[in-house]
């Protein structure tokens, strides 16, 4: 009898669907999991919903376990954890760069052990907080620096996190949404608008994927400061202000991208079971800001395109009801 599991699709801009899929039996070295929660990270993934990867980056964009090809139709999603069914690791909560799929079949090593200290509706921000800890990585900030995050969406977010207890350091979230105000206090950071944001920063993070963004991280720039930029802009291109200060203060933008470890001693899985291991620090809830059901999401994924859903991490929650039978 074949088996199957149910799996969400982007058809076309704008649309999506649930499919049944066919779920292989799990041969050796391989592991069978049932999805707890996947997590929609609303920057990226809807970009990828609108259609807005250039062409030119459709194999650089790909998720791990991603079906189908650029633009559509696409099985695409790197936010999973569930527990796995069968194999070693029976009965134990994993995380995985998996899309929305109800089950699914995965090497055993591709998934990452969560631990017993994190709870398994946070533990979707993984792969996030994996980006920010490259980030940091990429950045490598001294004990005191004064730094700014420009953007307070999900990547940003978990940078501010992740930097909230750097030792003697001045961390300020920077948003032009005053609600973001509310997520850096309950992350321990300071925050402001990107016109009283202070200035005379060592180095910035941006995140905002915007052109006012970038020119924000610049000017808060002291000489010989550095940006790091994370943000995506798919096929948006943005002009940026090379002239004035740029080179009298010998400032430096330094691109950083998950796709590469920001260390050369540190492996994948490394760099994963740390992220793993900064989420049992309850601050990280604050980045989960909203859920739906599995069967709700071709409804809430043009909501949160849109924005008419607020989200930083948007949860998927899976029950008994969804999983095959």
């Amino acid at each position: 009898m074949t088996r199957t599991a149910s799996a969400f699709w982007l058809n076309e801009s704008g649309k999506g669907e649930v499919r049944q899929v066919t779920l292989a039996e799990p041969g050796p070295g391989e592991v069978e999991v049932r999805t707890l929660f996947s997590g929609v990270s609303r920057g990226t993934e809807t970009l990828v919903f609108r259609g807005g990867v250039p062409e030119n980056q459709y194999a650089v964009m790909r998720a791990p376990f991603q079906e189908g090809d650029f633009p559509w139709p696409v099985k695409y999603g790197y936010l999973n954890v569930g527990v796995v069914e069968t194999g070693n690791l029976r009965g134990r909560t994993v995380f995985c760069l998996y899309p929305h799929q109800t089950r699914y079949v995965v090497p055993e090593t591709s998934v990452t052990l969560v631990p017993d200290g994190v709870p398994a509706e946070r533990a979707v921000l993984a792969g996030t907080v994996e980006t920010a800890v490259n980030a940091v990585w990429d950045a490598r900030p001294l004990v005191g620096d004064r730094i700014a995050v420009v953007g307070g969406g999900m990547v940003g977010s978990s940078i501010a996190a992740v930097l909230a207890t750097f030792p003697g350091a001045r961390v300020e979230l920077v948003d032009a949404d005053p609600a973001r105000e509310e997520i850096a206090r309950k992350l321990g950071v300071g925050f402001a608008l990107p016109g009283d944001a202070l200035d005379r920063c060592d180095l910035v993070f941006h995140a905002s994927a915007t052109e006012p963004g970038l020119t924000t991280a610049l000017n808060l720039l002291a000489p010989e400061g550095r940006v790091i930029e994370l943000s995506w802009y798919g096929d948006k291109k943005i002009s940026v202000p090379l002239g004035e200060f740029f080179h009298s203060r010998r400032l430096t933008i330094r691109s950083s991208q998950v796709g590469t470890v920001g260390r050369p001693d540190r492996t994948y899985a490394e760099r994963m079971a740390v992220a793993l291991d900064l989420l049992a620090d309850d601050r990280f809830d604050a980045l989960v800001t909203g859920h739906s059901t599995f069967e709700e999401l071709p409804d809430v994924m043009p909501r949160l395109a849109d924005g008419e859903i607020p989200a930083l991490c948007h949860r998927i929650d899976y029950g008994q009801a969804h999983v095959p039978e």
